[in-house]
């Protein structure tokens, strides 16, 4: 069973308007299967370049690539040869012909920043993700197997579960070493474990670098490149010129619910909703499900003062708060007092508590009550 991603579309575009097109997002996720998909209708040439006879090809990138002036190529794995971006750009501006590279990399920061500054102009980018509620049909099945394509179409629960847990280890214990991050793997591990019990808290650096016994730029430095590598998400506190105290430090999600519940041990719908996390889940889950769907314009906060005042994400356009949302597991979610109050300190347009209901309704002239399903494809565009 395959699905249908949702970028399809973007892709097949980009490759229209962009001498290079980028496919950044997390390994497993599907990045190479979808741009293969394209390969044969559009005659692109697959390069592997974690294959060592296919780097020896593009040691001199340049004369390699004249040799073929009217073929367009695939380069996967660019995080092994991040060189080559130098050399794009002048192979590019010789022949600045639509769609002659897709670049499909995981996207460590460093890559990121170099292909920027080398290609700007010449290069648009797509983020793949795993699987949103806008590629499956199951919202508690995404939630709890997590959206890797081989953990979402597993069998059973248990193959799930079995197949996340040795992409944790791999990960860990091979692949960030690969995308550039050098550290112990003792360590690593153990930082995992502590982003488990974080979910969703506020992130406190100082903590870590004493439980782990490291520096806090280390544990900066584990935290930039593990955000831009799409592992785990930092959402920043809403920031205003005001009297009230606010919060100032992020909140830290692990981006995946599979991954989170591999590493508590979870591998189904009711130790899911029974385990202390299932909150904090469940925040995480919605949080990335919004953030997915949101438009560029749109920028995502949370908001916190210490007076108590709080909603979990806070959606922002051109200055202007358009929604203060609250995420609660359970059919009949009410609002606390610390939301109301943050509804009027933001000034926010709309305020709206997502929760399992099946019906969406108002409790007041301010908020909606509504599910997940129904804010992502009724109310988020027309915010």
């Amino acid at each position: 069973m395959s699905l249908t991603r949702k970028i399809a579309p973007a892709f097949e575009e980009y490759l229209k308007i962009f001498p290079a097109t980028g496919i950044i997002g997390p390994r497993q996720v599907g990045k190479t299967t979808l741009v293969k998909e394209f390969a044969s209708q559009k005659e692109l040439f697959y390069l592997d370049l974690e294959d060592s006879s296919d780097r020896e090809k593009l040691v001199d990138a340049t004369f390699y690539f004249d040799q073929f002036p009217e073929r367009n190529f695939i380069l996967d794995e660019i995080q092994f040869m991040p060189q080559l971006f130098n050399e794009l750009r002048g192979i590019i501006d010789s022949n600045r012909r639509p769609g002659r590279f897709v670049v499909i990399g995981s996207a460590s920061p460093d890559i990121i920043r170099v292909s920027s500054e080398s290609l700007a102009g010449r290069i648009g980018y797509l983020e793949l993700t795993p699987f949103s509620l806008a590629e499956v049909d199951s919202t508690s099945k995404l939630w709890v197997r997590g959206g890797f394509p081989l953990a979402y179409l597993a069998d059973t629960d248990r193959i799930s579960s079995l197949w996340r847990n040795n992409f944790m280890s791999t990960y860990i214990q091979r692949d960030l070493g690969l995308l550039g991050l050098q550290t112990d793997v003792q360590i690593m591990d153990r930082f995992w474990r502590m982003l488990v019990t974080s979910q969703g808290n506020l992130l406190n650096t100082e903590s870590f670098a004493r439980s782990l016994d490291v520096s806090r730029p280390t544990i900066l430095r584990f935290l930039h490149f593990l955000e831009g590598a799409f592992m785990i998400l930092m959402l920043r506190p809403w920031y205003v010129n005001t009297n009230k105290r606010l919060v100032k430090s992020p909140k830290v999600y692990i981006r995946d619910s599979g991954l989170l519940h591999s590493l508590l041990g979870l591998q189904t719908f009711e130790s899911v909703i029974n385990h202390v996390q299932m909150g904090a889940s469940w925040e995480g889950f919605v949080i990335e499900q919004i953030i997915h769907n949101l438009e560029r314009s749109i920028q995502p906060w949370f908001y916190r003062t210490q007076q108590g005042a709080e909603c979990d994400i806070l959606l922002e356009r051109n200055g202007k708060v358009i929604a203060a949302i609250e995420i609660k597991h359970g059919s009949s979610p009410k609002a606390s007092k610390g939301f109301r109050v943050a509804i009027q300190d933001t000034g926010a347009s709309a305020a709206y508590i997502i929760g399992n209901t099946d019906n969406t309704f108002k409790i007041d002239d301010t908020i909606t009550i509504t599910n997940l399903s129904h804010f992502l494809t009724e109310v988020l565009h027309r915010l």
